[in-house]
């Protein structure tokens, strides 16, 4: 840190908005105000530079005090027969604060962008995959297969930091390796090799995704197709992909969960695991999974250890009961089952659905809101306001989060705690 006549600047500072644990970036501060000066990206700069707004909280519009609108709140829940908690970009202490008070108000916990995750979550508990960390395909990787995916449209500077890294543990040589997206061209240019080479881009519909899927898998295990193409891609083309794979050192298949979004897509990330499983047998090859914005794969863990399950937890009945279809909280919502929302909501300003049912936020300054909430509370930002730890996409990484300013907003980790102790 250095000061800059009235302003602060810090060096090194970790992101807890991009999912691959940024750490790089520097950050100027001059009072409440936050300006990203190196190393930003089209996520992590409308994260740090969102203007603080609110900090008082407001009840029915109306300013409040704190203590008065954690009565209120605790009033709505002790009403509420089932209450749905949903939102979730949070950190660990934020979400451990947040399931002990759903485990005492019976209610459902749930993230409002779970269904990417629970598409991975099926494939794994149902037949398992081989996955890498961000550290293996830094130093290892020969050939990057993207599935049906922008990755960059998600994770700017996943290339820049995990692909084209000058350096590797191994003696490696990053600027020979192959990028090849299957079904989606990428948006931007990040997957160009540092000598200009371009990513060979493989395109199709989307509503394809699941033939290609099959066929890869398909074509790994050796099998013959009558078919000469699928999607419109020649069935030839599909097999030097494979080819490519296997003779491969290091090969890793990614996707964005998120982005594969039609009916029983986890069907179709099995497949790709499949593919990688076969691989195996005669080179070394994995998946990793793209997720984790806005502290979605942090909240995960948090729950996984204390419940042991990632999401879509119900505690209506006193003990944790884990079901993906049941505890999707907007399925509750839209189908009159739950009673009260509670949305919380350190990191990212997304508002939540307007619901029919009593709703409290305890969100970041600056979430604007198409019906007012009952209760909003202002919560400080993880990383920016208050110190904490957030989970990178591979889950291996606890990232520690530093406090950069002090905007008098108190953490959501305090507020769901006040809660807690009202009920």
């Amino acid at each position: 840190m250095t000061d800059n006549t009235s302003a602060k600047v810090w060096e090194s500072v970790p992101s807890p908005f991009c999912g691959i644990a940024s750490d790089d970036l520097k950050i100027e501060v001059c009072g409440s105000s936050v300006r990203v000066l190196a190393n930003g990206d089209a996520v992590t700069v409308p994260g740090f530079e969102l203007a603080v707004t609110d900090t008082a909280p407001r009840i029915a519009g109306e300013p409040a005090a704190l203590e008065d609108a954690v009565r209120q709140a605790a009033a709505i829940l002790k009403d509420a027969r089932l209450p749905v908690f949903s939102g979730f970009g949070t950190d660990v202490n934020d979400t451990r604060a947040a399931l002990a008070l759903i485990d005492k108000a019976r209610g459902v916990f749930d993230q409002a962008r779970a269904g990417g995750g629970v598409r991975n979550l099926l494939v794994l508990a149902d037949s398992g995959w081989i996955a890498t960390t961000l550290a293996e395909v830094k130093n290892r990787l020969e050939v990057l297969l993207v599935f049906g995916s922008d990755v960059e449209a998600a994770f700017p500077r996943f290339f820049e930091r995990f692909v084209w890294n000058q350096e590797t543990l191994f003696g490696q040589d990053p600027a020979k390796r192959e990028v090849i997206y299957l079904g989606r061209a990428p948006s931007g240019d990040a997957a160009v090799s540092p000598d200009g080479r371009r990513p060979q881009v493989i395109e199709c519909a989307p509503e394809y995704l699941p033939e290609l899927a099959a066929v890869l898998s398909a074509l790994a295990r050796g099998a013959s197709l009558q078919a000469k193409a699928v999607g419109g891609v020649p069935v030839g083309v599909l097999q030097g992909v494979v080819d490519r794979l296997r003779r491969s050192s290091y090969s890793v298949v990614t996707w964005v969960a998120g982005q594969l979004d039609f009916p029983h897509a986890d069907l179709t990330v099995q497949q790709v695991c499949q593919t990688v499983t076969v691989l195996n047998k005669e080179t070394r090859a994995a998946v990793l999974p793209l997720g984790g914005q806005d502290g979605d794969r942090t909240a995960s863990q948090v729950c996984a250890w204390l419940t042991g399950y990632p999401t879509r937890v119900s505690f209506a009945r006193g003990f944790p009961e884990y079901d993906p279809y049941l505890n999707d909280a907007a399925r509750m919502l839209s189908e009159g089952e739950a009673d009260a929302l509670i949305w919380v909501s350190s990191l990212s300003a997304a508002p939540p659905p307007a619901a029919a049912v009593p709703t409290v936020v305890i969100g970041r300054s600056g979430m604007r809101f198409d019906k007012e909430p009952d209760v909003f509370i202002p919560v400080g930002v993880p990383g920016i306001d208050h110190a904490g730890h957030m989970y990178r996409c591979d889950n291996v990484v606890a990232m520690p989060l530093y406090p950069l300013r002090d905007c008098g907003l108190t953490s959501a980790a305090a507020v769901l705690t006040a809660i807690e102790q009202s009920l």
